[in-house]
């Protein structure tokens, strides 16, 4: 019996910051030591606090350090492990203003309003160690579905639950399982998408890192409920930590039986195979998803028929994504009721959230559906740094549209957020602050969706090129106030007009903005001005005589010879030399740089 285990995050975030040296240092101290009997180091999925990575929990206590370096784990053994006093300066503490340090997870801002569901076993165990999955009650739905319920059980459980797809469409789970069900097949399958493109998201990678086994378990009881015996995961390739423990697991369950022939003895076949995708945005539109796995271009398909009737290689297809999938185990287990019990009327259960942009703590978050956005910036969020304003918020990424500060207390669940111009998508949130320029921002999104577009319609393949046209002539002082109109009336035949989800739903960040920023557009419009300093073409420096120290740095930094003035002469910049790069203004200490 261990006396004290150590909990070492091994999610992409931690790892990029150091972990892996972090958990071989550690080793190699508790060796030197000869506390091997005593100290058990468990490698674990996302904990969520990505911003203070790398992190570790101490076990019995549930003490919670956080930027951990190797160089700190001698004092960390010597004194915790040996002397029972936990290291104070490594203590994680709330970034508001005299919070106490944290002797636990639930001690924490970030943590105390989160509800972990699909997230349950993040952090927790090895998610490379079977045994710790079936530890929490892992694989106890599988087996309570294949012995207790009929397929007809399990879908009513699903309908009743409230379970809605988290991959943005926000389609009712147990309505798509049942049409499946209805369809008459030789072969049926059952999909996971993992394929998670939006810039800034990676909910469903984190699941895949830490609770592996949970997806492969929904998938089985999903393939119960509709006939299915085969199941697909398609993850992109840019998650190698994510395939790598995904591989581990489905070998691990077919050891165990719990995947393959004759599952649990009940005569029950399903088998997983997994199949990485090239990162191609679109890929993630279910149609597209299916025809990659085929091994064709991923274009998307007309629908009806729908994948339900006619899916992977024309045959009855479910298709739900990774945070789905994580939920149906606990369903299971503890009971519809008990999941829409939490959250709205209609929206049920919890959410996860891929929190980023000029936030304190970036990271992932759970939240009951009809949080507001106030509690998850502020509260959770740790608010907006250095002293600046929370301007927006964007949430559903490129297909999402951005919540203005003047709607900060709007409850985050489906309803609500289509109501005001978003969408939920599949979790990304993205915090802006007063220095974000929304037109600015408008246009990396259909940048980005203009280079996604498969190019099959031509309202997606055209329409979006002549947006992101205008958006580039607005941004760079070119711009008519007759090119709102356009960008609306584009915007809105695109979304009415295109064949799948990416362009029905691309124009959402330049129609949202518009919506809410409309004066930031025509600021560069009428007075060629970004407000927000960020247009380059907008942009003006100056220096403010009365402050200028006459220290000649803002001249040595100048790539482009266009500050004037020698050491202890007053300096002026030449516009006809300036290239706008603000390497003077991110020089300058004594705030003379005015940029305009």
């Amino acid at each position: 019996m261990f006396r004290i285990h150590a909990l070492v995050c091994g999610g992409t975030g931690c790892t990029s910051s150091g972990s892996v040296k972090v958990r071989e240092a550690l080793e190699a101290e508790i060796k030197a030591k000869g506390l091997e009997e005593e100290v058990k180091i468990v490698q674990t999925g996302c904990f969520g606090l990505c911003a203070l990575g790398p992190v570790m929990i101490i076990y019995p206590e549930g003490t919670f350090y956080s930027m951990v370096k190797p160089e700190d784990i001698p004092e960390i053994v010597e004194e915790h492990f040996l002397k029972g006093r936990p290291v104070q300066r490594l203590i994680y503490k709330d970034k508001q203003e005299d919070a106490p340090h944290a002797s636990s997870l639930n001690d924490t801002a970030f943590y105390k309003k989160q509800k972990r569901v699909a997230l349950r076993n993040c952090g927790v165990i090895n998610p490379e160690n079977i045994d710790e999955y079936i530890a929490m009650d892992g694989y106890f739905a599988i087996a309570k579905v294949l012995k207790e319920m009929t397929p007809d059980d399990v879908i009513d459980v699903m309908n009743r639950s409230g379970l809605r797809g988290r991959g943005g469409g926000g389609f009712p789970t147990g309505r798509k399982w049942s049409f499946a069900k209805a369809s008459v097949s030789d072969k049926k399958y059952v999909v996971c998408n993992a394929d998670e493109g939006d810039p800034g998201a990676f909910m469903d990678r984190s699941v895949l890192e830490g609770d592996p086994h949970a997806v492969l378990e929904a998938m089985a009881i999903a393939g119960y409920a509709i006939g299915a015996d085969e199941g697909w995961i398609y993850v992109r390739a840019e998650y190698p930590i994510a395939v790598r423990r995904l591989n581990i697991a489905i070998e691990q369950a077919r050891e165990y039986g719990l995947l393959g022939k004759d599952i649990l003895g009940t005569g029950f076949n399903f088998d997983i195979h997994i199949r990485l995708g090239a990162g191609a945005f679109v890929c993630g539109e279910e149609t597209a998803l299916l025809t990659s796995i085929e091994g064709n271009r991923g274009e998307p398909r007309p629908r009806p028929p729908f994948p339900a009737v006619k899916g992977l290689f024309g045959k009855p297809t479910i298709i739900n994504n990774v945070e789905t999938y994580a939920n149906i185990p606990q369903i299971i287990l503890k009971g519809p009721e008990w999941f829409a019990s939490m959250g709205t009327e209609t929206s049920k259960g919890t959410k996860v959230f891929a929190l980023g942009g000029k936030i304190t703590n970036t990271g992932l978050v759970e939240i009951p559906m009809g949080t507001t956005l106030r509690e998850i910036v502020e509260e959770i969020g740790g608010g907006v740094p250095n002293g600046k304003k929370f301007k927006a918020a964007q949430t559903g990424g490129p297909s999402g549209g951005c919540i203005p500060a003047s709607l900060i207390d709007t409850p985050i669940d489906y309803d609500n957020l289509i109501k005001i111009g978003s969408m939920m998508g599949s979790g990304g949130l993205i915090v802006m602050d007063e220095d974000t320029c929304m037109v600015d921002l408008a246009k990396f999104f259909l940048e980005f969706t203009v280079d996604e577009s498969c190019g099959k319609c031509a309202p997606c393949r055209i329409g979006m090129v002549r947006m992101l046209e205008i958006l580039k002539k607005i941004t760079s002082g070119n711009g008519e106030m007759e090119d709102l109109d356009k960008l609306e009336e584009l915007g809105n035949y695109i979304k009415s007009a295109s064949l799948c989800g990416l362009g029905q739903t691309a124009p959402n960040p330049v129609l949202s903005t518009l919506r809410y920023f409309r004066e930031e557009y025509e600021a560069h419009i009428k007075e060629k001005r970004c407000p927000a300093g960020v247009c380059k073409s907008l942009l003006a420096y100056k220096i403010d005589t009365e402050k200028c120290k006459k220290c000649h740095m803002c001249a040595k930094v100048c790539p482009a010879g266009a500050i004037k003035g020698e050491v202890k002469e007053i300096h002026s910049i030449d516009p006809t030399k300036c290239v706008k790069c603000g390497a003077c203004y991110d020089t300058c200490k004594f705030g003379a740089i005015i940029k305009k």
